[in-house]
């Protein structure tokens, strides 16, 4: 199982790297110390939400997408498969009582707000015209 603080820590590195940026440029404008930005980058610490959106603003990435890009990953991470409730039988249940056979589980969507929310901002950032029409 991936933590999220580690899989947070990655596609922060990885959009810091893409940007061929040094941790010492992204801590200086993001407030943050270095050495700080260097353990959240390796999942060695929790980063608050204040702090993530520092980090985001230096790097020019909406939080929005950084979570539902971490979603993604973790999701993939997963195979997209959820642990079954009950035993299998793959799995034989090691409690004597019967199984009580669970609903299966809906896919669950990502938040509107994420998707449709997040180009604008950057986009206003940069001074190009935004259209949110559905």
């Amino acid at each position: 199982m991936t933590l999220l603080r580690t899989q947070l820590g990655n596609t922060l590195r990885g959009h810091r790297l893409s940007q061929r940026r040094t941790l010492r440029d992204v801590s200086g404008v993001a407030r943050v110390s270095l050495g700080y930005l260097s353990e959240v980058e390796r999942g060695q610490k929790e980063a608050s939400s204040e702090l993530l959106a520092s980090i985001c603003d230096a790097l020019d990435v909406e939080l929005a997408d950084l979570l539902a890009e971490v979603s993604l990953e973790l999701r993939g991470a997963t195979g997209g498969a959820v642990r079954p409730l009950a035993p299998t039988a793959d799995a034989p249940a090691t409690d004597p009582q019967p199984a009580v056979e669970q609903p299966a589980a809906e896919p669950v969507a990502e938040p509107a707000l994420a998707l449709v929310g997040a180009p604008a901002r950057s986009a206003l950032r940069r001074g190009e015209a935004v259209s949110l029409a559905a």
